[in-house]
């Protein structure tokens, strides 16, 4: 197929969605589709190498107030529809709900191209987390109507599908996540990372990878910090990523040590150099960073949804916390600090219960039905 990819992120950018489409863009072209991405300009970031898998299209964007990490694309009806009709493509896919991703379904619709679309992000939750709480159920509504103007919405988890479904979402399918377990790989550990760290070989090191923003809830994680440290004073805590709340941070926490912005490759050292994962958010469509974890062989923790819902087994491979029970996942990360056996069990079964959760499955079920949405290929019922 000629298929347009348009999306408000993409690498070089690190966040769960960008890891997923440069990987989605990646393989579909390996599989032979020619394929556009459309995504706002990033002079800022270090360009990533010229890929002959795809091809990118830079448009005009603006960093979001307050938060310069994150940009947003400026509408683009007339540019894209230009394009489009220049270059036909059979399809296009959505993965952002923002005014880049809003133009494109219009421009696309306007045109007769069949359009499909990714929900990846709880924005209608953030709400809540940013002092806008009333908004949220306004922020749902754009959202649903957004996507329900499309042929298909794709969604990381049966979990998620449900709850859409029950807000009115239609022609739900899923779309699962895969994992780089070459990326992620406990062979990746770095002694003379840990050194850095101020770690030595028998000293725990518990690692958070994310965005550092409200809705990640860093309160909880650092009541999970305290918590591991009163049983094991010479735990240290890594945290990689940039955010508003960085600076923050960094002043009431002196002892720790912030990464800031790291490629993919140098966060799979990372994460392979730790010891244990926390994962307190409870906002995620899914949670790349906690499979990211589990198949660096590290020993887990998070709430039961999701990601840690799919692949943790609780105190065979990690360990859940009930979703509406903080405390609980205090508990969970206080075992976790006190006891290294149950570390290293935990981890070497982590890593053996994402082993076959390679990308390329998912890519064959995606590239399926992208074919079935522009009529290529015979239609299969949609998840409901």
């Amino acid at each position: 197929m000629n298929l347009a990819l348009v999306t408000e992120t993409f690498p070089p950018e690190v966040n769960g969605v960008a890891m997923t489409f440069g990987v989605i863009a990646r393989e579909l072209g390996r599989r032979g589709h020619a394929l556009t991405v459309f995504r706002p300009r990033r002079a800022d970031l270090p360009p990533l190498p010229e890929s002959g898998d795809y091809t990118v299209v830079s448009l005009p964007g603006f960093a979001v107030p307050g938060y310069p990490l994150i940009r947003l694309g400026l509408p683009a009806g007339a540019r894209l529809r230009a394009a489009w009709r220049h270059a036909r493509p059979d399809l296009v896919h959505v993965a952002t709900e923002g005014p880049l991703g809003a133009s494109a379904v219009a421009a696309a619709r306007s045109l007769g191209i069949p359009v499909t679309s990714s929900f990846h992000t709880n924005f209608h939750a953030y709400a809540r987390h940013y002092r806008a709480g009333p908004l949220g159920g306004v922020v749902l509504a754009w959202l649903r109507r957004l996507h329900n103007r499309t042929r298909r919405t794709f969604a990381p988890t049966r979990e998620l599908i449900s709850e859409l479904a029950g807000a009115g979402f239609r022609d739900l399918t899923l779309m699962s996540r895969g994992v780089d377990t070459l990326c992620f790989h406990p062979l990746r550990r770095s002694t003379e990372l840990r050194r850095n760290w101020g770690a030595g070989e028998d000293q725990a090191v518990v690692l958070h990878v994310g965005r550092m923003a409200p809705e990640k809830d860093y309160d909880l994680l650092f009541r999970c910090y305290a918590a591991m440290r009163a049983v094991n004073p010479s735990l240290r805590f890594v945290l990689a990523g940039e955010g508003p709340l960085r600076a923050g941070l960094e002043r009431a926490h002196p002892e720790c040590h912030f990464a800031g912005f790291l490629s993919r490759p140098e966060i799979g050292a990372y994460y392979a150099s730790a010891d244990l994962y926390i994962h307190a958010s409870r906002t995620e469509t899914f949670g790349n960073v906690l499979t990211e974890a589990m198949a660096s062989g590290l020993a887990v923790a998070g709430f039961d949804y999701a990601a840690a819902r799919q692949f943790v087994r609780h105190g065979e491979n990690g360990l859940l916390a009930p979703f509406d029970a903080p405390e609980a996942l205090v508990s969970a990360a206080e075992l976790l600090a006190g006891d290294p056996f149950l570390r290293a069990q935990l981890g070497r079964a982590a890593r053996l219960a994402v082993e076959q959760h390679s990308w390329e499955r998912v890519i064959v079920d995606f590239e399926r039905d992208l074919l079935e949405a522009a009529g290529q290929a015979p239609a299969t019922e949609a998840v409901a």
